[in-house]
């Protein structure tokens, strides 16, 4: 296939995406994972959509529509960022979840906001770098092939085959014989532990040239790093032969012939379209910039953390590594417990770019039993799946999963509401002397049934123990 051709195809996936669900069908993906929550998975699926739709519009149109940015209020451990992380896995999107807290007023010691789309372009670039080597790996591994050849069984002719002497072309042939042979050991291992000699090659950056960002006062830690790339690209180590084994250099090799095979221009502008058009920031922990004006002290950088957000949220554009990158048609998911503040404590112009609010229910104890048994990955089946792998078989009960739910939500009532949380802490303290003694178990003892006296069992003293149970449970 060739590099024109690779091109149209991989911009013609991003243009009609496999990815074309309904909201409908997207709520019925979240379900799988997330128990409830059906507004706020409502809402997501609506953007999703939107996105989609966007797409089909003309060209002047498109630029009008604007995403619709969504803040989820709700307590801690309800399914916020389970949502949010199962949206990035369905979407295909590049997808970014940060923390508000990790970010200070522009002039404090601290990361800028604009980071943040440094760090969405980045993972643009890779999802594209990635899509790219998969249209060139097969081609990629030939030409590998043929490089590792090269080195185990090296060309005894450097002429055309035509311009050979008879008796020259009868030792090409008995040497095309032999390495046919090496060929087929190659492909099946059987040459895989063997050392040979090989420059190790040196891929290229993202951009394919070295590239200094202009940075905040606060960003020194990005700019440490950037001056110590650009000096590496610049002063770039000698590569001299290194001994490897073949099965490594399968994959340097590989590698290196892939970049050779893909535009790097044409790659880094596409990941920047793709960023543009699909990126999608999650925001978390919101509420804790939440500041009223008037106030003093930290108010005041969490006040300016949310006025260096706001040109981001609203529409700019930023240096990146791969080109400058517009933050218009980025939707921005936010999401906060909001127990110490509320959504109207944010700056009016903040709130007005974040149109769509969702409330997140509390948790109930039906919800815990769903939590534990409904989804693909739930807990019960993850501890299952663990302890399988040292033959003890663990078998939840009816009675012991819904114990073990009212344990949890009696925690959350009695202590501080984590909301889901809690039963992390609850099976990881009731499956505790079984996950340690599982190696040593007898064969007899390898059925471990986990009803509602097991249950009890274990952790009926914590419980009970009011002191003990705010520091264990």
């Amino acid at each position: 296939m060739e590099m024109k051709e690779i091109i149209a195809e991989v911009a013609s996936d991003i243009e009609n995406p496999s990815f074309d669900l309904t909201p409908r069908e997207i709520v019925t993906k979240l379900d799988e994972h997330i128990i409830g929550q059906s507004k706020a998975k409502k809402a997501v699926a609506v953007a999703l959509r939107n996105r989609t739709r966007r797409r089909k519009l003309s060209a002047d149109l498109k630029e009008e529509i604007y995403p619709k940015n969504i803040i989820m209020i709700g307590p801690t451990g309800v399914g916020k960022t389970e949502i949010a992380r199962r949206l990035s896995k369905l979407c295909g999107a590049p997808f970014l979840k940060v923390e508000a807290t990790k970010y200070t007023e522009v002039g404090y010691v601290g990361r800028d906001v604009e980071s943040m789309i440094r760090d969405l372009a980045n993972i643009s670039m890779n999802l594209v770098r990635n899509e790219f080597r998969e249209k060139v790996k097969e081609k990629a591994a030939e030409r590998a092939e043929e490089t590792i050849l090269d080195i185990i069984l090296p060309p005894i002719f450097h002429k055309k085959e035509e311009e050979l002497s008879a008796e020259d072309r009868e030792r090409f042939e008995s040497y095309k014989q032999s390495r046919e042979k090496f060929r087929a050991k190659l492909r099946e291992g059987k040459l895989d532990d063997q050392e040979i000699e090989l420059d190790i090659p040196k891929l290229p950056s993202p951009s394919g040239m070295p590239m200094l960002q202009v940075f905040g006062a606060g960003n020194m830690e990005d700019l440490d790093n950037q001056i110590q790339n650009i000096l590496g690209d610049l002063m770039p180590k000698k590569q001299g032969k290194r001994k490897i084994k073949v099965v490594e250099a399968k994959k340097l090799v590989s590698d290196a012939e892939a970049e050779k095979l893909i535009d790097a221009e044409k790659m880094q502008s596409e990941a920047i379209r793709r960023a543009e058009e699909m990126g999608i920031i999650f925001l978390d922990e919101i509420d804790k910039i939440a500041g009223r004006e008037g106030r003093q002290g930290a108010d005041v950088s969490r006040e300016g953390v949310q006025r260096d957000l706001l040109p981001i949220v609203e529409g700019s554009t930023v240096t990146t590594k791969i080109g400058p990158l517009r933050t218009d048609h980025i939707l921005f998911i936010a999401a906060g417990a909001f127990h110490m503040s509320k959504p109207s404590d944010l700056i009016p112009e903040l709130q007005g770019r974040f149109p769509i609010r969702v409330e997140l229910d509390t948790l109930s104890r039906e919800d815990f039993v769903k939590i534990l048994s409904t989804p693909k990955s739930s807990l019960t089946k993850q501890y299952e799946a663990l302890l399988a792998t040292e033959e003890v078989h663990l078998d939840f009960t009816e009675d012991g999963v819904r114990e073990i739910a009212n344990l949890a939500f009696e925690m959350n009532e009695k202590n501080e509401n984590i909301g889901a949380r809690r039963l992390n802490t609850i099976m990881e303290k009731l499956l505790e002397d079984t996950s340690f003694d599982a190696p040593d178990l007898p064969a007899d003892q390898k059925k471990i049934r986990i009803d509602q006296n097991f249950v009890q069992s274990k952790l009926k003293g914590i419980i009970e123990d009011k002191d003990l149970s705010r520091f264990i449970l």
